[in-house]
């Protein structure tokens, strides 16, 4: 990823012209770190001398990140509820059942709900998952009420008495409103029951700023309390991170770099920001 290396090897190089200035930061836009971000650190290193360049790039960059926690809530005395949300193509549904293996892998009990019941491939796809997992998956009829699936659901989870409770929401439907209207109606409804501890926005790393403006979308309408970041796996560029945690102040919570089940991760905000430097 090394996204600035470039930035220090031409300022160590001796003057920097100003094609050389305008080559670098239309580098950082296009690794999605935005134009506004971009121009900020070009600002930062015109003014620092070459030997204190990436101290103060370093702590610039580290004041964008979230203060919010990054840890997944965890209750012992109850079932602790996530909805993972966001829109279909995003990996939402993938997501959901990474984030399951992800607690099986760390002992937790889990359960799993299907309520994305608008688009059947994923009622399937989170089966397959649960059989494949050893996971309960329960689930309704396709175009079915997903509130009626997330009921059944924390219904069980708390007759089963399991740790976690994870909910697949649905990621699209006629409209914008619609959606947030079903997706405040799925969370009302287990609110009956069991409080909602996280909502968990997934965002495909390869689509950038446009990935920024839908996740602004969901904030705006639904309690997102953190991202999982997906498709970071090399194709993503390396800015996305630090640009969507300035953008929502949300924390990124985790990251998916594949396609199976252990390419997922919780997000490690420190070794991202080295990342970003090394050559």
């Amino acid at each position: 990823m090394a996204l600035f290396s470039k930035l220090f090897t031409k300022i160590r190089g001796g003057s920097t012209s100003t094609a050389d200035w305008e080559e670098i930061e239309r580098s950082l836009i296009e690794s999605d770190l935005g134009a506004i971000n971009s121009s900020e650190i070009i600002a930062i290193a015109k003014k620092v001398k070459g030997e204190e360049i990436e101290s103060a790039v370093m702590a610039t960059l580290t004041s964008w990140l979230s203060a919010a926690p990054r840890e997944l809530s965890s209750h012992s005395d109850r079932t602790t509820t996530v909805l993972v949300v966001g829109v279909n193509g995003t990996g939402k549904t993938t997501s959901s059942a990474k984030l399951v293996a992800h607690l099986k892998a760390a002992q937790k009990s889990v359960l799993l709900a299907a309520a994305d019941t608008f688009r059947a491939a994923a009622i399937e796809q989170l089966q397959t998952w649960g059989e494949r997992l050893n996971v309960p998956v329960i689930a309704g009829k396709a175009n079915g009420d997903p509130a009626s699936v997330a009921f059944d659901a924390i219904t069980e989870a708390k007759r089963l008495a399991s740790q976690y409770l994870i909910v697949d929401t649905a990621g699209r439907l006629h409209t914008k409103s619609g959606l947030m209207d079903e997706l405040g109606k799925v969370r009302r409804v287990i609110e009956k029951i069991s409080p909602v501890d996280e909502v968990l926005l997934v965002v495909d790393a390869t689509t950038g700023q446009n990935g920024i403006a839908q996740a602004k979308v969901f904030i705006e309408s639904v309690a997102v309390t953190g991202l999982i970041l997906t498709k970071m796996d090399g194709s993503a560029r390396g800015g996305i991170a630090l640009a969507i945690e300035r953008e929502t102040g949300l924390p990124v919570k985790f990251i998916g770099t594949g396609e199976s089940a252990s390419d997922f991760a919780p997000f490690d905000a420190q070794n991202y920001l080295t990342g970003l430097f090394q050559a």
